[in-house]
């Protein structure tokens, strides 16, 4: 089929090459989970309730909201302690926060799909044949029907994602003194505030009938939503996978470098475009890193903090590219805000390293943010890090490249299939924009 539309194309050089390329299948139903139409309007109406954080004043869309491409619009975004969304998003002067949030936010898109084995910058969870692993240990993954729903039990947990500072609610206080799982653990008072709500306990017992509402099963509900409402596989380019669209002949040119000569597709591989390995390409650290509590501005060697391998220092996962012109800033410490600019630096990481960029959006902190950046010992060990050559791209191959991860739109995903709620059962504020 492929080949039929390429003798088609208007460029007779772009088709030739691109005849010869090998091109991911198109996407089908059965590549995803089936969800469940009750399930997931529960866990739509959980994924936005704050009533979900410590100081029930922060949701998972606080930080995964579609109008950021399912982001926060940040480098690194604000947790606890902040005020406002996207780049308006800032310190709250009467509860600053206490760093900023390490990574990137990530995009959410087609996660329901059953290659998703892998979660999180590092792939420190992950689904086995085994079951799910987690940095927590195998008995804080039991439970959870899917790798999906256990990643929720990360930010619900984490004093700058939702839960709050040290003591100062009774989740923040009990994952200070380690209690997580049992009768007064932090999965159980954060459920317990959801099963008093009627309205809550109504739709589980129709969605889950004769289910405990534990922490579980509302991770389960949520990532049934996120597997229905962000699954994407309706742009222009699945469109000429199955032979129902064209491309622009400019798309078809970043067609031909993805695919082709570029060897993009190497790692970018698959129908979502990401082989789910990690690699170290030598972006650019700012922040804090990835640290233990005690430690400030670490270095952040990536998959290295998962294996304990060196081999795997400053390696993350490559992202899938769904929507990746809407998923900025870019880098797994979103250090680019300019896509074009990204594609330069990632083509060429050690040219780029030598001058990374100082302008993306960071909320106003009293931290160094470029302290690993302005350490040269520490620039040379992430270029260190990188294989390959660098390839310095022509500003047509950039509008070429570009073109084509446009054709990886979905704009019925970049909507949601459900939307935004504006209003939730436990009366708190929904994070809605300002109209």
């Amino acid at each position: 089929m492929i080949r039929a539309l390429l003798a088609s194309l208007t460029f007779a050089t772009v088709a030739t090459a691109a005849a010869a390329m090998e091109f991911p299948d198109p996407v089908t139903d059965d590549a995803y989970r089936p969800t469940d139409p009750q399930v997931v309007a529960l866990g739509r109406l959980l994924f936005w309730d704050p009533i979900l954080s410590g100081n029930r004043n922060i949701s998972c869309g606080t930080c995964h909201h579609p109008a950021f491409g399912t982001g926060d619009g940040l480098a690194l975004g604000l947790g606890e302690g902040g005020r406002g969304l996207g780049p308006d998003r800032a310190a709250d002067p009467d509860n600053p926060p206490e760093q900023r949030i390490p990574r990137n936010a990530p995009g959410l898109w087609n996660l329901g799909a059953r290659e998703f084995t892998v979660l999180f910058h590092d792939g420190r969870i992950e689904a086995t044949a085994a079951g799910l692993r987690t940095p927590m240990g195998p008995e804080m993954a039991q439970g959870f029907a899917t790798l999906l729903s256990a990643q929720t039990m990360f930010p619900v947990l984490s004093p700058d994602e939702m839960a709050g500072h040290y003591s100062e609610n009774e989740v923040a206080q009990a994952v200070r003194q380690g209690l997580i799982t049992g009768p007064d653990g932090a999965w159980d008072r954060l459920s317990a505030r959801v099963r008093a709500i009627p309205e809550y306990a109504a739709m589980f017992e129709a969605a889950m009938p004769g289910r405990h509402v534990d922490f579980t099963a509302i991770s389960d509900a949520i990532a049934q939503f996120v597997e229905h409402e962000w699954r994407s596989d309706a742009a222009p380019f699945d469109a000429w996978l199955r032979g129902t669209g064209d491309l622009h002949p400019r798309a078809l040119e970043g067609v031909e470098l993805f695919y082709g000569s570029l060897g993009c597709a190497d790692c970018h591989a698959g129908p979502f475009q990401t082989d789910h390995g990690f690699h170290a390409t030598g972006q650019p650290q700012l922040g804090p890193g990835k640290a233990a509590r005690f430690e400030t501005h670490a270095r952040d060697e990536g998959r290295a903090r998962v294996t304990g391998r060196a081999a795997d220092r400053f390696a993350f996962r490559t992202p899938s590219l769904r929507n990746v012109t809407e998923t900025g800033p870019w880098g797994h410490a979103g250090a680019y805000d300019n896509l074009r600019d990204f594609l330069r630096a990632h083509a060429a990481p050690r040219r780029a390293l030598a001058a990374p960029p100082r302008d993306v959006a960071l909320p106003a902190l009293p931290v160094e943010d470029w302290r690993i950046m302005d350490d040269p010992a520490e620039v040379q060990a992430i270029s260190a890090a990188v294989t390959g050559p660098d390839r310095v791209l022509s500003e047509a191959e950039v509008t070429a490249l570009m073109a084509f991860l446009e054709t990886l739109r979905d704009e019925r995903a970049l909507r949601g299939r459900l939307g935004t709620p504006a209003t939730v059962p436990s009366g708190l504020p929904v994070d809605l924009l300002p109209e």
